[in-house]
């Protein structure tokens, strides 16, 4: 099986039995025709279709080393500056079409899948098994272009203490059993985005673990069909309403579902299993085996998509009513230019500076994209803000569709109205802009980068520690030192 299409994304979807818990309701199929999903389900399936659109086929699909088959781009190993470039380039067609708004688009995780399985020596170490599993399913999701959830953190019950220790280490999920044909997990974890659609879910080591005997049963990664026994969401409330597109033009097509994920004694078969009970192993899952710099370049790219998004809709909002010649507004303007620059710049140093690691994986350089994964949750945040000054009343008179088309057609055309468009023009880039920075929607997306990478005063200590400061040291003692 080649890349899908949209149709066979679909089709896939109706075959699948996920159990969903959402709004006082359990789905246990059907998730392609339910109202909460299935506008961002049509957006996923018009991404597939983008695989074999002629304008994006040859930079969304690249040559499968075993099948001879078109297969997505976001599964190639790099060898080659090429072949960076061409990652880039599939990351970005996918992203323009949703404006950088959907954060869990398939390249995210096949790329994490992509370096894991080049390095399946590093989980050799501890079970030669461990290494065959990882490049074997890494060749399935590649082969049948599966869909891939995740899930990282223990729930959020007492941030005093450990996930692992939270109700004496009854909550977050942990192996309770070990069987000669795998593991029993049982517990619960968040947050799985996509989960009600996709098609297979990846359980991932996140939080450092200690080593100690206590962290062994939290000490695992492997891989599950999104509709296993035993495995259970619980969706939070739906931020697209079932309202026309005018309405809630971003809702209405990229509302990523998050979900609370329930292990009631999930059966894992061992061949499903990458890591179990090796504390070092997980703590080294993302470092050692590159998977982290693959998935920030994805992101990188993902979020330049959404910053020109947001320079041409700030641009669009300026222009209509009139005010770029405001030295103030013009400010805030080139703090998105200068946004969009730095992470066009991070990107390309970072494959300028590329270098083949140990595992014959063609490495874009971490420093810069470390840099902008830093900066960016915190950048964003400026966005939402600078629409909301610029748009300031106007975002509050915002009619509907049936408005604009209804008794009160020739008022909204008469009274709102800017300098640049008629009323019913008006309207509906307002309620854009309204999408984008005051809806529901849109804090979901600012809280979503906030945190996308995690808690960013944590990152910013990991950054410090990380980052080699003795040559700058060195030049200043230098200078002290001089006669």
């Amino acid at each position: 099986m080649a890349a899908r299409s949209g149709k066979e994304f679909l089709e896939r979807l109706a075959a699948s039995r996920p159990t969903i818990h959402i709004q006082g309701e359990t789905l246990t199929g059907g998730v392609q025709d339910h109202p909460a999903f299935r506008n961002v389900v049509r957006t996923y399936s018009e991404l597939y279709d983008l695989q074999h659109d002629s304008a994006h086929k040859d930079v969304l699909t690249y040559t499968s080393p075993t099948s001879n088959e078109p297969v997505g781009t976001s599964f190639m190993v790099p060898k080659t500056p090429e072949d960076l470039a061409k990652r880039r380039a599939a990351f970005k067609t996918w992203a323009d079409h949703s404006l950088g708004m959907l954060g869990r688009t398939g390249d995210y995780m096949n790329s994490s899948l992509m370096a894991l399985a080049s390095a399946a020596d590093w989980f050799a170490q501890s079970n030669p098994d461990f290494g065959e599993n990882i490049r074997r399913y890494y060749e399935k999701v590649r082969e049948e272009d599966l869909l891939c959830t995740h899930t990282l953190i223990p729930p959020q019950v007492n941030r005093a203490v450990a996930g692992t220790e939270q109700a004496g280490g009854k909550l977050a999920a942990r192996i309770v059993k070990e069987d000669d044909n795998g593991v029993v997990i049982r517990g619960a974890r968040m947050l799985a985005t996509i989960a009600p659609f996709a098609d297979e879910m990846l359980v991932f080591p996140s939080t450092v673990l200690r080593g100690t005997p206590e962290d062994k049963p939290y000490s695992y990664a492997f891989a599950i069909p999104n509709d296993t026994p035993g495995l259970r969401y619980i969706a939070r409330e739906p931020l697209d309403y079932d309202r026309p597109r005018h309405d809630h033009p971003l809702a209405s097509r990229f509302e990523e579902s998050d979900c609370v994920v329930v292990f009631d004694n999930v059966h894992v078969p061992y061949e499903r299993c990458f890591a179990l009970g090796d504390a070092e192993l997980c703590n080294g899952f993302y470092s050692q085996t590159s998977s982290v710099v693959h998935m920030t370049h994805q992101v990188v790219t993902r979020t330049t998509a959404k910053t020109e998004y947001i320079l041409g809709l700030v641009s669009l909002l300026t222009e209509a009513i009139g005010i770029e010649q405001f030295q103030h507004v013009q400010e805030d303007i080139a703090e998105i230019i200068a946004t969009l620059e730095m992470l066009r710049a991070f990107l390309r140093a970072a494959e300028a500076d590329a270098v083949v690691n140990e595992y014959g994986v063609l490495t874009p350089a971490f420093a810069p994209l470390n840099a902008a994964r830093n900066l960016y949750p915190k950048l964003y945040q400026r966005f939402p803000q600078i629409l909301r000054k610029l748009g300031a009343s106007g975002l509050m008179a915002t009619p509907t569709e049936l408005d604009v088309t209804g008794p009160a057609s020739a008022d909204i055309e008469a009274y709102l109205q800017s300098a640049a468009l008629s009323g019913a023009e008006r309207v509906k880039l307002f309620r854009l802009v309204w999408d984008t920075c005051i809806s529901a929607f849109s804090s979901r997306q600012a809280l979503y980068e906030y945190y996308f990478f995690g808690d960013p005063v944590r990152m910013a200590g990991a950054y410090v520690k990380s980052y080699d400061r003795e040559p700058y040291k060195a030049k200043v003692h230098a200078f002290l030192d001089r006669a």
